[in-house]
């Protein structure tokens, strides 16, 4: 509220944090705003397809979205703008645009993300329930067998698919290595700092320890992935979390407590 003078013209919050899958209090913060006069942008890239949007409650003025967070192409995303809200666009090009973008349109990706939208819809109910059932049982099986391991974020107001578990005493890229091995895809940190050797700042904000920063993993689950997937991931993980301990030397009085599977 302090940051909110004169100055600001424009306010950008995600809908929910693409590391852990908070949600954040964006409905909130758009009435603030509102009566102070600022324009207000959400990013719900993590969001669209996962919780509902109403846009005619939802008091924002801008909204983006991405295809490949619906099982679109890769490449096309979309920018809402609320009827009235001033919008100058960074390129200008043809007027077939409206003068809001520059280029020609992708059609097949255009009808591609529709789908995905549609498709999205239809399948919300199923998505929070089928796939938030998965994710709290990886969950419970992980911390259940891994001593010092915890979930970091919000376990309650956050995203079904979502869930972002923090091993102690190894490494987030060692663990990815590991499981890249048997087929298994997930992430340490987020997309945008791939790569990056330094630990993350989303979890350096919620005060995390850097022990248990460091070995972080991201799971995103979707309505495609099975039951068979989930019990795939929790058979291979728990050893490979008992090697790399055996080879840390912070954590290898750990690593003889860390149970496999039965």
């Amino acid at each position: 509220m302090k940051s909110l003078d004169d100055n600001v013209a424009v306010v950008s919050i995600m809908h929910a944090n693409n590391e852990t899958g908070v949600i954040f209090p964006v409905e909130e913060i758009g009435f603030i705003l509102r009566e102070r006069g600022i324009l207000f942008h959400t990013d719900a890239v993590q969001t669209t397809g996962k919780i509902p949007i109403d846009l005619k409650k939802l008091p924002v003025d801008m909204l983006s979205l991405s295809g490949h967070k619906l099982h679109a192409p890769k490449g096309i995303g979309a920018l809402y703008v609320r009827k009235g809200t001033r919008f100058y666009p960074f390129l200008i090009g043809g007027h077939q645009e409206h003068g809001r973008r520059a280029g020609t349109e992708n059609v097949p990706s255009i009808i591609a993300i529709g789908k995905a939208c549609e498709l999205a819809l239809a399948n919300m109910d199923q998505e929070a329930k089928h796939v938030a059932r998965l994710r709290d049982k990886l969950e419970k099986t992980l911390l259940g067998k891994c001593p010092d391991t915890r979930i970091n974020g919000d376990t309650m107001n956050r995203l079904p698919n979502t869930t972002n578990i923090s091993f102690e005493y190894v490494e987030g890229e060692a663990i990815l290595l590991r499981i890249d091995r048997h087929g298994i895809c997930a992430s340490s940190g987020s997309a945008c700092t791939s790569g990056a050797l330094e630990p993350s700042h989303v979890l350096r904000a919620m005060g995390i320890p850097y022990t248990a920063i460091h070995g972080s993993v991201r799971f995103s689950l979707s309505r495609y992935n099975t039951e068979a997937e989930i019990d795939k991931v929790i058979e291979v993980f728990p050893p490979i979390i008992k090697e790399l301990r055996a080879l840390s030397p912070f954590g290898r009085e750990k690593a003889t407590k860390c149970t496999t599977a039965s």
